[in-house]
């Protein structure tokens, strides 16, 4: 039986097992490689995308799961406020995290117009950059709000 999920506007059915990860539909069946593989349990963040408006953490997600479910990931972002300051501010140096953290970006800029620090880092917080671009994402996510 095909699990049915729309992702970026655009239903799918997909025929896996159900305790197959999200993510893994998301890169390997859709081929959607915006969204990152990198701890696998859940707490890195590179592979948040959002369910409906909220951040979830795609590796954690199985299809039953996300059987009849509405997501976007990076790709479904293009051209967003958060991208468009990502860029202007110089943010990734690997870049490998920064879908993730866009991801989260967004859906913290939903929440609170003019975020501060402490939201900031509390949304952030459990999203690992490995190059310590930290202060440019702050940077970032106060130039994206002025857009947005």
């Amino acid at each position: 039986m095909p699990f049915r999920i729309v992702v970026n506007g655009k239903p799918s059915a997909i025929d896996v097992d159900a305790d197959t990860p999200l993510l893994w539909i998301l890169r390997d069946r859709l081929g959607l490689t915006g969204t990152k593989y990198g701890c696998g349990i859940g707490v890195c963040g590179a592979c948040t995308i959002h369910q409906g408006t909220n951040p979830v953490r795609a590796c954690q997600v199985t299809a039953a799961q996300a059987n009849g479910q509405r997501f976007t990931t990076i790709e479904g972002l293009a051209g967003s406020s958060c991208q468009k300051a990502w860029l202007d501010e110089d943010v990734a140096q690997c870049g490998y995290c920064q879908p993730g953290m866009i991801m989260e970006a967004v859906a913290l800029l939903r929440r609170f117009t003019n975020p501060t620090d402490a939201q900031v880092d509390d949304a952030l917080g459990d999203h690992v950059c490995r190059c310590g671009t930290y202060p440019r994402i702050r940077k970032a996510i106060r130039a994206a709000a002025r857009k947005t």
